[in-house]
């Protein structure tokens, strides 16, 4: 496994982040963002995944997790070649999709490009984790995830994005079950 994605020890909270190949805007459309909400709750509730904080942007994730019980790079993994199926094959099947062409060419350049593929890459092959080892550094990137879509212009406070922990953390419920960071 790529030392990108190792993650090396399990016990301890990870931020990490993933992209799509050449920072294509993919979740400009909330479709596809709800395959990657699925796709973490599905991963919560079945893979011992832990989400603390999560938020997607145009063109990339970001997330805080942990497991007690799983391997969580094994379950970025198997999530991330899940949503990439699953999403190109969206992108495939809608026909009001007006980028449909193009992206599905850039993905299949890609992987052609990569050996690790077999037809398509949807994601950068990196994640990055950095582990959540003191509490600045918790709180420090809780709130980078939580003031993406504010610095991005979306919204002008933190919970009133909906692809986003913010909710949560506000009060309210959002739409990946997470745990709260104390």
């Amino acid at each position: 496994m790529s030392r990108n994605y190792k993650i090396n020890d399990q016990s301890k909270l990870h931020f990490i982040s993933f992209a799509t190949i050449n920072w294509i805007d993919v979740f400009a459309r909330p479709a596809y963002k709800d395959i990657i909400v699925d796709s973490l709750n599905y991963c919560v509730k079945n893979k011992g995944l832990e989400v603390y904080a999560w938020c997607i942007m145009s063109n990339h994730v970001h997330l805080i997790i942990g497991s007690e019980t799983a391997n969580q790079s094994h379950i970025i993994r198997d999530l991330k070649k899940h949503t990439s199926k699953t999403i190109v094959k969206a992108i495939f099947d809608n026909p009001q999709e007006s980028r449909k062409e193009w992206m599905l060419w850039m993905f299949e350049r890609a992987g052609k490009l990569n050996s690790n593929n077999q037809t398509f890459q949807f994601w950068q092959q990196h994640n990055q984790p950095i582990e959540l080892n003191t509490n600045f550094l918790m709180e420090q990137k809780l709130n980078y995830i939580h003031s993406n879509p504010v610095e991005a212009g979306f919204v002008r406070e933190p919970q009133d994005y909906p692809y986003s922990s913010a909710t949560d953390y506000a009060g309210g419920k959002g739409m990946v079950e997470i745990m709260l960071l104390n």
